[in-house]
């Protein structure tokens, strides 16, 4: 008897099930387990959470609106709270491609383009760390989503929305410049797109548009400094490669789960005559050539421009993450794979599928097991951030008399120290002062403050650096803490002096 899987069988008969199922199921893996098993955030989450505790228009990462909704989500539902919204971004993400698939090559089709994004890295493990990026991803999608129902259905109204969505993509992230670009490209060169600018539409809605980003744009004349020197910084991320190779292997590697996916549908290598009759069909109604182009235009050129800007300016930016940039990624296979999908090796193909969903958190809960023990790995994520900021907090008041309002010292353990204690205190970022332009060494002097920075032995000297902007400080005795899983790791030693308030 012929084996048909229940994905299958539900994708004919229930696919909007479907979509919801494996959207939300994902959500709430990479949801529960950075809430259970994460005992702090991570990537550059303290570093977003402390730049948006002042909820500023901008700063040297970018555009403020990810900072702004990244604070008021920890202020609701605490650390929680950010990893709920970063999955709330990625259903986001899947709902619009969906809807846009959707209309372009029917329902079954568009969830078997949402399916193959399981297996694109980048809405899946780095998911958690919300950041720009990932809130870019779902505005990103919406634009697309509403640039086609404007365009290619011929929805006036639609206009308005892509003008609002392209508004708070720029807000999010500058990688959405790309995205406008290719917007404004396309319009001019199809036929369609030329002719809906006739209507008054479109230009009402670049009235929008600027209406939206016109904070951020005044921000930049004063800011453009600070946001080049962030871009500087992304260059640790490539490493000893250059930026525009580093982006290439980023999006190839990314791929790999959709690629391995691909293969084994496909029925590659193998004997494909002999699964013929066998294999699930699944099919759909031709897609017209402006919607065939349309996909495949967004899914590659992005990319493409992306890679062109970070050779020639040879920085990363806002490139360092690739997720806005591959959101079409699984549509345009679908597109290409053509009316009618035969699903070859269908048990094979929904092992590997269900492994992409379920394996990476599971791997991320055995290495935060294992790892302490057998390799003497540091995780980010292990680190005690609410023990380490409740001692500092605690310490400050009882030796002040006052909460801590500030805390500075080393860029990654202060803002862990700042969102764990109990008054939020703002951060100082001493390495670089010009980038937290809301605090001043005056400021910190008058109300008092905590300095941290990691020991490297019982002695605890500080840096140098933070020593000659407080050359009045006495340092004390380090304070060690353990992490949840110690393993053969030494204990976390961290260096601390108390500025009272004068």
């Amino acid at each position: 008897m012929h084996y048909v899987s229940l994905i299958i069988e539900f994708l004919r008969g229930r696919p909007v099930v479907v979509f919801w199922t494996v959207a939300l199921t994902q959500a709430a893996l990479w949801t529960l387990i950075p809430s259970l098993f994460y005992s702090a955030p991570p990537g550059e989450v303290p570093l977003l959470l402390a730049i948006g505790h002042e909820f500023v228009l901008g700063s040297y990462l970018g555009p403020p609106l990810a900072f702004w909704l990244g604070e008021i989500a920890f202020r609701l539902l605490g650390i929680f709270g950010l990893y709920l919204l970063a999955q709330a971004c990625i259903v986001t993400a899947y709902w619009a491609v969906f809807k846009l698939g959707s209309a372009i090559v029917g329902t079954r089709h568009a969830v078997l383009g949402i399916l193959l994004m399981i297996g694109i890295a980048a809405f899946t493990v780095p998911s958690p760390e919300f950041g720009p990026a990932v809130l870019a991803a779902p505005l990103w999608a919406l634009a697309l989503l509403h640039y086609w129902r404007a365009l290619g259905e011929g929805k006036r109204g639609a206009w308005f929305m892509l003008a609002l969505f392209l508004g708070l993509l720029l807000l999010a992230s500058y990688v959405g410049a790309i995205l406008l670009a290719l917007m404004i490209f396309f319009t001019f060169v199809t036929e369609r797109g030329r002719r809906a600018l006739l209507d008054p539409e479109p230009w009402l809605a670049v009235l929008l548009f600027a209406i939206v980003v016109f904070p951020h744009a005044a921000w930049l004349q004063t800011g453009y400094g600070l946001i080049a020197s962030g871009f500087d910084d992304s260059l640790a991320v490539a490493g000893k490669w250059s930026p525009g190779v580093w982006l290439c292997v980023a999006l190839v590697v990314g791929h790999l789960g959709a690629g391995l996916l691909v293969v084994l549908a496909s029925g590659w290598p193998g004997h494909r005559r002999r699964w013929r009759d066998r294999a699930p069909e699944i099919v759909r109604a031709p897609v017209e050539s402006l919607a065939r182009g349309y996909v495949y235009f967004f899914a590659l050129a992005p990319a493409i421009c992306a890679i062109a800007i970070a050779f020639v300016s040879a920085r990363l930016g806002p490139l360092d993450r690739v997720a806005p940039l591959v959101v079409l990624s699984g549509l345009a296979v679908i597109v290409a794979a053509g009316d009618q999908v035969l699903l070859y090796r269908e048990r094979l193909v929904s092992s590997a599928w269900a492994g992409l969903l379920i394996v990476p958190p599971a791997l991320v809960v055995l290495s935060l097991s294992v790892l302490p023990w057998m390799f003497a790995v540091d995780l980010r994520i292990a680190q005690p951030a609410n023990a380490e900021g409740r001692f500092f907090a605690d310490n400050f008041q009882r030796r002040t008399g006052k909460p801590l309002a500030y805390v500075t010292g080393d860029i990654r353990i202060a803002p862990l120290v700042a969102l764990a204690a109990p008054s939020r205190p703002h951060v100082y970022f001493d390495w670089a002062p010009q980038r937290s332009p809301w605090v001043t060494t005056t400021e910190l002097y008058k109300n008092g403050g905590m300095l941290v920075w990691p020991a490297a032995d019982s002695g605890g000297a500080p840096p140098s650096v933070l020593k000659m902007q407080f050359p009045a400080m006495v340092p004390e005795v380090p304070r060690s803490f353990s992490r949840a899983v110690q393993g053969v790791l030494p204990l976390i030693r961290i260096g601390w002096a108390v500025v009272r308030p004068q």
